[in-house]
């Protein structure tokens, strides 16, 4: 095997950032299942539970928008640390009296564990971006695409993590141990992640948190409704009719679920592969359009067959695996171009902003999940994700031509 030191600069701190990603992502899944379980097993409903994270994806919008201001003035090496603490501190937070586990209590946790994750993601998402020479764009969309993918197939194992851990240790065992391990994690990433990685020559203003790149405001508002086109029927709407009209058992619910973001990931590393990286191209405005459009298209079958034909049971779970398959490339070209878009000085600042809009759709669509629901029905919340997917597609249409570099790239003809 090739020992560590023998590896490039470059590829040593790709593995650290990819290291600690990972390592935060079991965690964060781990914690999700953990409280969900925890507050079902005290008779509180889907709905209720789904609204302790209402914090954690509202900090996210904050996270990253003065995450990425902060990426640049400090480095990255310091904010993704700071998310790994952050991450232990909101651990730690669940370790006390079963009586002090109250609502708030455990909301404030899940705010502080919202912040951490999206200050982890924001440097890990913006280091890639330095770790590739700029004249290389298949190799950055190619690494790009396996840490995002790997990222969301390790959080579907941070789902039966954590419904593992709660059966073996317990509520307290299970976050008191996960709160030790990534504790080591921080400590060796002190250790190795390079000073200053990701840095700005000159500090920005704190005004320059909002980007005035108009490609990155365009993929950004395009990014807000493809999440939000997820998160309408996945969060809340799912779950509970799988459970309420299906008549699923809550285990099996959490297993098709984990099993569906774990495939997601899989095929989300795998988008190189799938847009023309055999070719020597890499996607630009066309490729992100059309691949948009076929997403809007399942939904909105979903939703007929839900109410045209039967066994619902194989329209629901067939639709939504070509719609799992087809959301990962979508995300995968996002978070390509949102790196390529990126200026490599002071990069989390551009990445910052535009997860700041994708933590907005999750937001958006998390609220709506729930509403939708109750008084529409799920059908309602397929129809709703069919226009959120559609007018990320028109959105796109104003994304750059192309791009003037030495590489082969997509453009409109």
């Amino acid at each position: 095997m090739i020992k560590l030191r023998d590896l490039s600069a470059g590829v040593r701190q790709y593995l650290v950032v990819t290291g600690n990603y990972w390592a935060f992502t079991l965690t964060d899944g781990a914690l999700r299942m953990l409280v969900v379980l925890h507050f079902h097993s005290l008779g509180y409903s889907p709905l209720e539970i789904a609204l302790l994270f209402l914090f954690y994806e509202f900090f996210g919008i904050v996270t990253n928008l003065v995450g990425g201001w902060l990426g640049a003035r400090l480095g990255l090496n310091k904010t993704m640390n700071l998310g790994l603490a952050f991450q232990i501190i909101a651990l730690a937070m669940l370790l006390v009296p079963p009586l002090w586990l109250t609502v708030p209590w455990v909301m404030a946790a899940q705010a502080l564990s919202g912040i951490a994750k999206d200050l982890n993601k924001m440097s890990a998402k913006s280091s890639i971006k330095l770790l590739v020479p700029g004249d290389q764009q298949s190799r950055l969309y190619h690494w790009v695409a396996l840490l995002t993918g790997s990222k969301n197939a390790l959080k579907g194992v941070g789902f039966f993590l954590g419904g593992a851990l709660l059966a073996g240790l317990g509520f307290r065992g299970a976050a008191g141990a996960m709160a030790v391990a990534l504790a080591l994690v921080f400590a060796l990433s002190l250790r190795l992640l390079k000073q200053d990685l990701g840095k700005a020559k000159n500090k920005p203003k704190f005004s320059r948190m909002f980007s005035k790149s108009p490609a990155i405001n365009v993929l950004s508002a395009a990014r807000l409704f493809l999440f939000g086109a997820r998160d309408v029927w996945f969060v809340v709407a799912l779950p509970v009719f799988l459970s309420q009209v299906l008549g699923w058992p809550h285990v099996q619910v959490g297993a098709f679920m984990a099993l569906w973001v774990i495939g997601y990931g899989v095929v989300q590393s795998q988008a190189p592969h799938l847009t023309g990286k055999r070719s020597g191209r890499v996607p630009g405005r066309n490729a992100t359009i059309v691949w948009a459009v076929l997403l809007a298209v399942i939904p909105a079958g979903i939703a007929i067959g839900l109410m045209t034909m039967d066994p619902i049971t194989t329209v629901l779970i067939g639709g939504l695996l070509v719609f799992g398959v087809l959301f990962a490339v979508n995300s995968s070209l996002h978070s390509y171009l949102i790196v390529s878009y990126a200026d490599a000085d002071g990069v989390s600042l551009d990445v910052g902003f535009y997860y700041m809009a994708n933590a907005g759709g999750r937001l958006l669509g998390t609220v709506l999940s729930g509403w939708l629901y109750q008084a529409y029905g799920l059908e309602m919340c397929l129809w709703v994700s069919t226009g959120f997917v559609a007018l990320a597609a028109l959105i796109s249409v104003w994304l750059p031509q192309g791009r003037s570099t030495d590489h082969k790239t997509e453009t409109v003809g």
